[in-house]
């Protein structure tokens, strides 16, 4: 009955809103608050050209239906007429059938008027109770379907009411007005929770409503993680996901292929279940990841998940570095073609090396591509299964990458190197998986979060950790790992680039590698198993000698060769260009380590104007001595390296002063320390004596040197 009243109600106030234009004078007033006169006045103009055409209308059907009335009247009454003053048997047999019609159509008429009358009643209480129950639930198994999950149903209504008391002001002033919300997409069942679109009325974006996140869920009776206001196509136009209660608290369930199966990376790895309860196909081929989130939260665990399904690929070549003394990669050994583990600076180089080879490796597969028939752009399946072409899957993962990054030696030189990898080395097979627990923009390139295609967060702390992850601008947009609870959460995170949607709340698969539980080694047993039956061996790249002696650089030839020929070179620009030079061996030096290393070959900073310079005449001399030496006595101890034989003006030995430096010297400008100054450089100076200053003291020549 309820329903039947408000049906009633709601169609006086459409044909009222109908008579007198109310919708159209609403959008006339909006105008005019808003202070667009321009709609206004399209409004008004509206109004004023409906009103011409609905008068119009109007006229046209009283016109018709007098002409009915003129044609039909005359028409009966000539058939009254004729069947009084006649009998039917005396009427031409046409005319007699007309009568027979009429009465025909007669009798119909009433037998079926009183009954159309008798269900009118009827069909209006059940009509005006389908009107009036889309407003007010009333009884619920009229309005809700025979679900289980009843606590959990979402419908339009609650939706409007539900964004009517977020505290917007132009969503207020449009509820004021006795607006009513659109609903494009209306709200309907979507995998584990309900799924509608609005379109938002006029001064209000989706953005202003995933701002209001927490709000909006608790009138929906939600958690926040189960509410997901995001924009759609528009910025006017809010997509709203809702979870059904507590759905979101259960894991994912075991991985499919922990036990059985195959992978073909060209179609992706299985990753988790979407918010929907759908299984992600994770994309490995043609995207690179970043993969974050505060410690203990699921982020090591889903990079062992992708590279587990990469290693069920039998043509795939796996590399993984782990940047710290962490065993979460050791059961990959066997499938591995490079590893490294721990903390000091073998494992950085190791990873830097490997970077590198990957680049080199990129530049051989394309012009691998560019001599294949048609000149394909990237690597497919086909082209991968080709032997002898080198094309096959290649990937790369490194746990804690941000230790890497940070590396004081390595760290700007890997930086650069995963950068221009990320960049270009999709195309070509190449995957890099990258994961941290912290990304900062000091700990995480730039660069690096802008061009990955696949950005997962875990739990993260803060707004900048958010887009870091996930890209710029996504925290904003409603999109947001910060929602996620430690602990509580663990294994869920907010993806982007997974799927064709535009974010993921994924609940990541788990394969145990803990105590008592190791469900991870069985699985690289059986990916060995996989690549013996197809009659291959474990992808392998050339790899280099890492262990061997590193290359000793030569600082003062790369002195000579950043001076460019100038004659004197402030040391502050030498600086520069060292470091621009070899960024791993000079990145970090200052105007000591520069004086330091110059020192055992007779050569120190000297003032020009006001400035410390190096002189090219110096260093070239410096130079010539060395190389005298060196073809003179043939091997010798590095302490020896660039010093004069007996006989000329040569360097003084390096142990320490047997006494105390003669009170006539000069001491060193500001910054020197344990150089030598040459007396043709200094005027004025006693033969053989050298400055002192804050630096090592240096001992009187040995008897055997000249002076």
């Amino acid at each position: 009955m309820w329903f039947v009243l408000r049906g009633n109600w709601r169609w006086l106030v459409k044909f009222w809103n109908w008579a007198t234009y109310a919708d159209l004078r609403a959008d006339a007033r909006r105008a005019r608050l808003a202070g667009d006169a321009d709609a206004r006045r399209a409004a008004q103009e509206l109004i004023r050209s409906d009103a011409t055409a609905r008068w119009a209308r109007l006229g046209i059907v009283v016109r018709r239906v007098v002409i009915g009335v003129r044609f039909a009247a005359p028409v009966a009454g000539v058939l009254w007429l004729i069947d009084s003053v006649m009998d039917r048997a005396d009427m031409w047999p046409w005319l007699a059938d007309v009568y027979m019609g009429v009465e025909t159509v007669w009798s119909a008429l009433a037998v079926s008027v009183p009954v159309a009358l008798m269900l009118a009643p009827v069909v209006w209480a059940v009509a005006a109770a389908f009107e009036g129950r889309d407003r007010t639930p009333g009884a619920g198994w009229l309005v809700r379907p025979d679900r289980d999950d009843v606590d959990s149903w979402i419908d339009e209504r609650m939706i409007s009411k539900a964004l009517a008391h977020l505290g917007i002001a132009p969503l207020d002033r449009f509820y004021r007005d006795g607006g009513e919300l659109v609903y494009t997409v209306a709200a309907r069942k979507d995998g584990d929770g309900t799924f509608a679109q609005v379109r938002l009325p006029l001064g209000v974006t989706a953005d202003m409503v995933a701002a209001r996140r927490s709000k909006l869920a608790a009138n929906l009776g939600r958690a926040s993680l189960e509410t997901w206001p995001i924009k759609g196509d528009e910025d006017g136009v809010l997509d709203l996901w809702v979870a059904d209660k507590g759905v979101l608290r259960g894991g994912a369930g075991a991985w499919p292929l922990v036990t059985d199966g195959q992978v073909d990376v060209f179609e992706g790895v299985p990753f988790g279940l979407s918010q929907r309860g759908t299984v992600i196909n994770a994309p490995l081929i043609g995207v690179n990841w970043l993969i974050g989130g505060r410690p203990g939260q699921g982020k090591s665990a889903a990079l062992r998940t992708l590279l587990l399904g990469a290693a069920l690929d039998p043509t795939a070549e796996l590399w993984a570095f782990v940047m710290g003394e962490s065993p979460d990669f050791e059961p990959f050994r066997p499938r591995l073609s490079r590893y490294g583990m721990g903390m000091d600076d073998s494992v950085a180089e190791a990873a830097t090396q490997a970077l590198a080879d990957l680049l080199a490796e990129m530049e051989r597969r394309g012009k691998i591509l560019g001599e294949q028939p048609g000149r394909p752009p990237k690597v497919s399946r086909k082209l991968a299964d080709k032997p002898g072409l080198g094309l096959h899957p290649l990937v790369c993962g490194i746990d804690e990458c941000h230790e890497l990054f940070q590396h004081p030696k390595f760290g700007k030189k890997a930086a650069e190197l995963a950068v221009r990898l990320i960049k270009r080395g999709r195309k070509y097979g190449i995957v890099l998986l990258l994961a941290t627990q912290s990304p900062t923009k000091d700990s995480i390139p730039r660069e690096v979060t802008r061009n990955v295609s696949c950005g997962v967060a875990f739990s993260v702390a803060d707004q900048v950790a958010n887009d870091g992850l996930l890209g710029s601008g996504k925290y904003a947009a409603g999109i947001r790992a910060t929602e996620l609870r430690i602990n509580t959460d663990r294994g869920t995170c907010v993806a982007v680039g997974i799927t064709d949607e535009t974010f993921e709340l994924v609940r990541t698969f788990y394969v145990p590698f803990e105590d008592g539980a190791d469900d991870v080694t069985p699985v690289i047993a059986r990916a060995v198993a996989l690549i013996e039956e197809a009659g291959r061996a474990v992808e392998s790249s050339a790899q280099p000698q890492l262990d061997a002696a590193p290359v000793v650089a030569d600082h003062l030839a790369d002195v000579a060769a950043v001076l460019d020929g100038q004659k004197r070179v402030r040391t502050q620009v030498v600086l520069t260009r060292l470091a621009r030079h070899d960024p791993g061996e000079y990145g970090e030096w200052t105007f000591r380590d520069l004086t330091a290393a110059l020192a055992p070959y007779g050569v120190a900073p000297a003032k020009s104007d006001g400035n410390k310079v190096i002189r090219a005449d110096d260093v070239a001399a410096a130079l010539a001595r060395r190389d005298h030496n060196d073809e003179g006595t043939g091997n010798r101890d590095g302490r020896d390296a660039g010093r004069d034989p007996a006989g000329t003006q040569g360097l003084l030995p390096d142990a320490s002063l047997a006494e105390s430096p003669s009170s006539d010297q000069r001491g060193p400008g500001s910054g020197t320390s344990g150089s030598t100054r040459r007396r043709d450089r200094e005027p004025g100076r006693k033969p053989g004596t050298a400055g002192s200053g804050k630096g090592p003291s240096l001992p009187p020549r040995r008897p055997d040197e000249g002076r």
